[in-house]
């Protein structure tokens, strides 16, 4: 193998593992009360965050603020994503991710499972995110399960 290879191989490991820390910081801003600056801050200007049942939002200040009222409805979250898939093609990368959540919304115990779709973009030699998009597969009380009750009433899954 050629030293060119072999630096471009290490290169793509290192902007998957970057992407990683992304998703990372995202989760957690998000499980320390919905950090709205923060969360804003992993987004370019012209970003888009999106879920289906919950809304889209274009722009970093749009993003900035609906996480700002996130907590008063999502008032407990622990955001655990899983099975990534991470294709990097130079200065762009698609990820594919499984969540799974239970958290707390409106008062009361709910599980969430759901699927992010996202594209970013390395700005200034930094990882963002161009493109949110969740997903969500089911929002259902802690005592009824999947099973019982796919989605909660009034969720436009």
């Amino acid at each position: 193998m050629e030293s060119r290879d072999l630096e471009k191989r290490i290169q793509s490991i290192e902007d998957i593992e970057a992407i990683k820390k992304l998703k990372h910081q995202y989760c957690h801003y998000c499980d320390d009360n919905y950090d709205a600056d923060a969360i804003a801050a992993l987004y370019t200007e012209d970003a888009i965050w999106e879920g289906n049942g919950i809304g889209k939002f274009e722009g970093r200040e749009a993003i900035r603020t609906f996480f700002k009222g996130a907590s008063k409805s999502f008032n407990f979250a622990i955001h655990s994503v899983m099975n990534p898939v991470i294709n990097v093609q130079g200065d762009k990368a698609t990820g594919e991710w499984k969540l799974f959540q239970p958290c707390t919304v409106d008062g009361k115990a709910v599980w969430l499972a759901g699927l992010y779709n996202d594209d970013y973009v390395r700005v200034g030699g930094k990882w963002l995110f161009k493109h949110l998009k969740v997903k969500i597969q089911f929002l259902t009380p802690y005592e009824d399960g999947w099973v019982k009750k796919q989605f909660v009433e009034g969720f436009k899954g």
